[in-house]
């Protein structure tokens, strides 16, 4: 297929960076289309380690192009660091397009972050802190500032500087902190409106000119399903639409341009911050997953939670997706446990919950229904094939796809680009 889209089928952290990055190779155009620098992909090639956070992982192929969609707050400071990492790494950064129409991410936008965060208490959501969640704000009020405005340096100005007044006064006003040096932050994102404007297209129509003579186009997720404004565990959630449903409008594409769409899925789950977790194991075998899985945030560093593979969230994830096949990482992680476990469904107060709830009150009283299956005891790191799992692993992976309704047709076993079993083509 000409077009393929990437999601999260959890909370985020599944291995999609990875994944993305394996698939890229095959692709003309990696296309990011929500979220900003509060999202993390890490990808592994021959050892060497990558970040990313705004830059699609498409980057870590020299023939591939790299769109930042209007759908995505854009940080430039966030940008500019991650830009310098790459080009210090040999990096070719030169086919790297931001949108017109994305909303860009302002130091003032951080400080309410934080202010608002800290506002909440102990009510607080976990927020990275990145300015993410006020950028959109600003987006819905119809206050935002867009790439195209800095293109114009002196509207530019006159904007950001009539902003920072108004977030100012909010600042100092409402949260009694100290007020932002407007002269040096204009001053600051004149020199990044300089550097990026060679970068700031009309990417929708590169995109849909990609599309529409046949290159292959692989839109790439950030966080997860669960983390939907819409369709997660609201109000623990993120500020944009992680679903492959915000590829339409984040990417500027017409329904239809996605062929299919991947859901990377752990082999475990895991969240970051607070909200409901119905499979979460708060015990030695929480954190025997965590220390094997390496579950820290890449971009936070954040300890993540873990637990058992929860199928009512990616039964859902499937449903609010129309994935098309899913993706199994980290299974190696699983080896050398004596048993496992995959929950099937809820139960609460002895009914049988199958379908995902939206009620967190509801949610916090579900606990899990689980199938048991034996573990395997040898590592599967160095599997180079399907038939070379160990039968329970196959087992596990088959026991995925009933539960779940969706074939798997990746297996991820390391880190590592080249420890990927392809079961079948998606791409």
């Amino acid at each position: 297929m000409s077009s393929l889209a990437i999601v999260g089928s959890q909370w985020g952290d599944e291995g999609k960076g990875k994944i993305i990055d394996y698939l890229a190779g095959k692709a003309d155009m990696v296309v990011r289309a929500q979220g900003g620098s509060n999202a993390g992909h890490t990808v592994v090639i021959r050892g060497k380690k990558y970040a990313l956070h705004l830059i699609p992982s498409g980057i870590l192929n020299s023939n591939t192009a790299n769109i930042i969609g209007n759908g995505v707050v854009f940080d430039p400071e966030s940008f500019f660091e991650e830009l310098a990492g790459l080009e210090r790494d040999g990096i070719p950064t030169d086919k790297i397009y931001l949108s017109d129409r994305a909303h860009i991410v302002f130091p003032y936008h951080k400080a309410l972050d934080e202010l608002y965060e800290k506002a909440r208490g102990s009510a607080d959501i976990g927020t990275t802190k990145r300015g993410i969640g006020p950028a959109y704000m600003d987006k819905i009020e119809r206050s935002g500032i867009r790439a195209c405005d800095m293109l114009d340096e002196g509207g530019f100005r006159e904007k950001l500087e009539a902003q920072i007044a108004h977030k100012n006064r909010v600042i100092t006003g409402l949260f009694g902190g100290a007020p932002l040096d407007a002269g040096e932050i204009a001053r600051r994102y004149a020199e990044y409106a300089r550097r990026l404007a060679p970068r700031v297209r009309d990417t929708g129509v590169m995109v849909h000119e990609a599309l529409k003579s046949g290159r292959k186009v692989l839109f790439e997720g950030a966080q997860g399903s669960m983390l939907d404004i819409d369709l997660g565990t609201y109000p623990y959630v993120t500020s944009s639409h992680p679903v492959s449903g915000g590829f339409i409008v984040g990417a500027g594409i017409g329904l239809g341009a996605i062929h299919g769409v991947v859901g990377i899925t752990k082999a475990y789950t895991t969240r970051v911050g607070k909200g409901p977790f119905v499979t979460e194991l708060a015990d030695a075998t929480g954190d025997r997953i965590r220390e094997l899985g390496h579950e820290y945030g890449a971009t936070t560093g954040r300890p993540r939670r873990c637990g058992w593979f929860d199928g009512l969230v990616v039964r859902y994830s499937a449903r609010v997706n129309g994935l098309t096949g899913l993706a199994l990482t980290l299974l190696d992680v699983l080896s050398g446990f004596d048993e496992l476990f995959l929950c099937e469904r809820y139960e609460r107060g002895g009914q049988a919950i199958e379908d995902f709830p939206a009620d967190l009150g509801l949610l916090e009283g579900c606990r899990p229904v689980y199938r048991r299956l034996p573990g395997w005891g040898s590592d599967i790191s160095g599997c180079s094939s399907y038939e070379s799992l160990p039968e329970n692993a196959k087992g596990y992976v088959r026991a995925v796809e009933e539960i779940t309704g969706v074939p798997v047709k990746i297996v991820s076993v390391g880190p590592d680009r080249e420890q990927t079993i392809i079961r079948e083509e998606v791409f």
